[in-house]
């Protein structure tokens, strides 16, 4: 393996020399970023596994090393960074409450000496959830290893993902295996760290919001996982704005469908008055005199009622007390006369 002094030294970085001999001058400073993101970062773009290919390379890993199989199983489901997984201790899981808090991180200084160390960002120290996949795999890993508790003299106790005798993992070991394993299982080498794109790929290609998959990757902005993740918002852009062409399409057709109904058929409230008019000419009047005029009708009639007749009083007699009744004409005398029997 190359030292780290001498890097610039191998067949892939021939141009780096006239930078390391003149890295103080500021054009040649820029000149070397120029030429890094136009070669170098082209070639090291991250490649990221389909599903499939997650999946056949997770079944491999369970065979062929359950421990590391379950460090990548909590990678991909949790989307957390290296650092954070290798530095998890198990006072910070509450597998009860399917949740974990992101305290520390594992770091190796100069890929040599480890430390613990706080999290990248102030949002990285977080509250995390987890999926029943991956509790179960932590639930699983704590049945079969030693549990202990963090001891505040040794920082190092109570680690979630370490060797045998408890020691941490380095992050470069844990490189080395991921693409030992990759190559056995016959998928494309990747990062540790392309895990966690992996974990923001699935979530942003299954619908999840933008807002979301910030907050579960706990970036300091959500512009950082735009920034990020430009290519698949773009992908769920046009997404969004073939939604809202479907919407006004199936609108306008539900429009245009009503307005030929409207054309074809008169109203429904002028149907039912023609209905209710046919059912009166087809049913005859009863008879003014009838028996079952005066009767009730049950339902709607069809006919008016002749009102009922009104008798007459008979006026009061004009008799007095007497037996007489005055006489109709006056013929002189004294007013009165026999009243006709």
């Amino acid at each position: 393996m190359v030292g780290s002094s001498q890097w610039w030294e191998t067949p892939l970085f021939p141009s780096c020399r006239p930078w390391r001999a003149a890295k103080g001058n500021a054009l040649v400073t820029t000149a070397f970023r120029a030429w890094w993101s136009r070669v170098v970062a082209r070639d090291w773009e991250c490649r990221i596994w389909t599903t499939d290919e997650a999946v056949h390379f997770l079944r491999h890993c369970h065979h062929a090393d359950p421990d590391m199989a379950d460090l990548f199983e909590f990678l991909i489901g949790t989307g957390l960074r290296k650092g954070e997984a290798l530095g998890l201790h198990w006072d910070d899981v509450h597998l009860s409450e399917r949740v974990l808090y992101v305290r520390c991180t594992l770091s190796a200084i100069d890929n040599n000496r480890l430390v613990i160390t706080p999290p990248k960002t102030r949002s990285s120290k977080n509250w995390v959830a987890i999926s029943p996949r991956v509790a179960s795999d932590l639930r699983r890993r704590a049945r079969s290893t030693d549990r202990t508790h963090s001891d505040p003299g040794d920082p190092f106790a109570g680690l979630v993902f370490c060797r045998p005798d408890g020691r941490p993992l380095r992050p470069h070991s844990v490189l080395d295996r991921l693409r030992q394993l990759s190559d056995e299982a016959g998928v494309p080498r990747v990062t540790v760290h392309d895990l966690r794109h992996l974990a923001a790929t699935l979530t942003i290609a299954a619908g999840v919001p933008l807002t979301v998959v910030s907050k579960t990757l706990r970036h300091s902005t959500l512009s950082t996982t735009a920034n990020i993740y430009s290519h698949l918002t773009q992908q769920a852009a046009r997404e969004a704005v073939d939604t809202i062409e479907r919407t006004l399409t199936r609108a306008e057709q539900r429009a245009d469908r009503q307005a030929r109904q409207k054309q074809l058929r008169s109203p429904r409230d002028h149907i039912q008055r023609l209905r209710e008019a046919l059912h009166r000419l087809r049913s005859p009047a009863p008879p003014f005199f009838c028996t079952t005029a005066n009767q009730r009708q049950t339902g709607l009639a069809t006919t008016v009622r002749p009102p009922a007749l009104q008798r007459r009083e008979k006026p009061p007699s004009r008799k007095q007390e007497n037996g007489l009744r005055p006489a109709s004409k006056l013929v002189g005398t004294t007013g009165f006369e026999p009243a006709t029997p």
